[in-house]
Formats: structure tokens, sequence, C-alpha cells
């Protein structure tokens, strides 16, 4: 078999000449000469077949194909941290606190499941939610304030870190008189004549987006920059229905019932995101642990990058 140029040292060589933007300022941040890191990246950019960087003047600057080997690299970078994380940590009581950001609530399955397990084995350490919209979210974790966010795959950003979790059947949530509560399921085109209230804020129309996904941008949608139990709230009122997840249909509401949608595809993917540059050992450990505890119950066999 062919021996690869690319190991955990050539991918630490990329990322810095990312972050610098330059080779020589690369190469001084890791204590070495230009000439050898632009060598080291040709044979990478060889072996891939590909350029990585655009080169000029001014610097380097990843190529629409570099960018997404850069993703790959610092995945791969992450999980060697989390792997000697877990190293560090298997000897010794795990100690600190997760702050995890979340849109989705904390019932159901198989979340109550994943957490339980995580505080019967983790019990000193100290986790706090907090629900947000996706863009509090991001901002929570690029300012350190969250350390990991449950989200659905839609929403992730170019450059998270993430794993696929679990996955969660939609459900429509419908005031209590509708014309369709009487019907065990429904469909989609059931649906595309209705009101559609969803949660939306001037710069994040995502589950807008994630609606149209199934329903086609033409449907009618109504944003409401509030939560969903407030949004369930207004499909009680009769102002029109919504979407949504199982562990959200557990909520119960005076006035709204829930319906299956009858169609395939119909669902969300959970998956836990991050930053890897503020990965801590504890966020690392707690990674590592919904990740083997999503594999081992084979939760995450449909709901894959």
């Amino acid at each position: 078999m062919r021996h690869s140029t690319i190991d955990f040292e050539a991918l630490r060589y990329l990322l810095a000449a990312a972050e610098t933007g330059a080779l020589s300022r690369a190469a001084k941040l890791l204590g070495i000469d230009t000439g050898s890191l632009s060598k080291r990246i040709q044979r990478v950019e060889d072996e891939l077949g590909l350029a990585v960087f655009e080169r000029g003047h001014e610097g380097v600057r990843p190529t629409v194909g570099g960018e997404v080997i850069l993703v790959h690299a610092r995945r791969v970078i992450a999980e060697f941290g989390t792997l000697m994380v877990a190293s560090e940590q298997n000897a010794k009581g795990l100690v600190g606190r997760i702050r995890v950001g979340t849109r989705l609530p904390s019932v159901g399955q198989p979340l109550q499941s994943m957490l339980s397990s995580w505080r019967k084995q983790f019990a000193e350490v100290r986790l706090s939610v907090s629900e947000l919209n996706e863009r509090d979210i991001l901002t929570g974790l690029e300012e350190r304030r969250l350390d990991v966010a449950l989200m659905t795959q839609h929403t992730l950003w170019p450059r998270a870190a993430w794993e696929p979790l679990y996955h969660e059947r939609l459900l429509v949530a419908l005031p209590k008189d509708h014309i369709l509560a009487h019907r065990r399921t429904v469909s989609w085109d059931l649906l595309r004549e209705e009101a559609l209230l969803v949660q939306g804020w001037d710069d994040s129309q995502s589950a807008r987006e994630f609606y149209a996904s199934f329903l086609g941008s033409g449907a009618n949608y109504i944003a409401h920059a509030a939560s969903k139990q407030s949004v369930l709230g207004l499909v009680a009122a009769g102002f029109g229905i919504t979407l949504v997840s199982e562990a959200q249909a557990h909520v119960k509401v005076p006035g709204v019932i829930y319906r299956s949608i009858d169609e395939k595809g119909a669902m969300i993917h959970v998956v836990l995101a991050w930053v890897p540059e503020n990965e801590s050992a504890v966020v690392g450990r707690f990674v590592s642990f919904m990740r083997e505890f999503a594999r081992t119950k084979g939760l995450v066999q449909d709901a894959g990058r």
C-alpha cells in the first residue's frame, strides 16, 4: 500500500497556513523555515490532487476545495484532542461544568437517557442548559459562554465541529378543532394550504428554510421571534399550525393536538456541535461520551453525515 504523506503534522501545517494567511508567518509559528513548509504543503496538494491554497503577493488563502479539506483537518485535530483528553482523564474523577445551548427541550428519548447516563457517570460535573435561537447559540459558543450545543443538523454553521446523535420524527401541531384533527396521520399535501407558524428572527430563518424543504417556498409561512411554547400557544388560539419534533410533542399545551406526518423523510437529525479551539478536558469527555452512547445504542445509523 502506498505510504501517505498526509499525517497529523501535515494537517497542523495546513491549518497554520490557513489561519495566518502567510507561509512566512505560519513557518515562524511552527518553528520551521518557509521553504520546508511550502514543500510539505505542496506534497499534500499533490497527493490530494487539488490546490488547497491560492498563492499571491499578499499571502495564501484557501481555494473552494481547500475549504473542504480544512474542515476535515480541523475535525481530525479535534478528534485527536478528544482522544488525548479521554486518556488523561481516564484514571481520575472528572470535575468542572458543561454549558449546553439548545433549541430543543430536554425531554423525551433518547436525550433523557443520554443525559441521565452522563450524570450518573460524571456526577461532579455541573451541567446547565440554555434554550436559545441559532444566532445566540453560535455567538455563545464563539464567545465561550457556551461549551456545546444540541441542535438540528440543518442549523449547523460551516466551521462547526459536530457529531450526529439521533433523529426524531416530525409531527404537526393543530388546534384541537382543526378540520384535520380527526385524522390519525396527515401528508404534506394536506398541510401546504395552511398558515404555518415558524420561529424566526431577522438574521435567522432556518426553521422556515427547513419547512420549505418539505412544503416548498410558496407555502404561507408566518414567522414569530418567540419560543416554541409561545408558537404552540398561537396554534391553540387558532392562528395556524406548526411542525414539532417528538420531544417537543411531549410538552402538553391546552387546545393543541399532535398528528403524525405519513411521509418518508419527515424527521430531524439532532447533532452535538462545538468549537474545536475552545474545547476543554471536560468538553472533550462530554463529546466522547455522547458520541459513544449514540453509536453503542445504534442511534446514528440514519443520522450520519
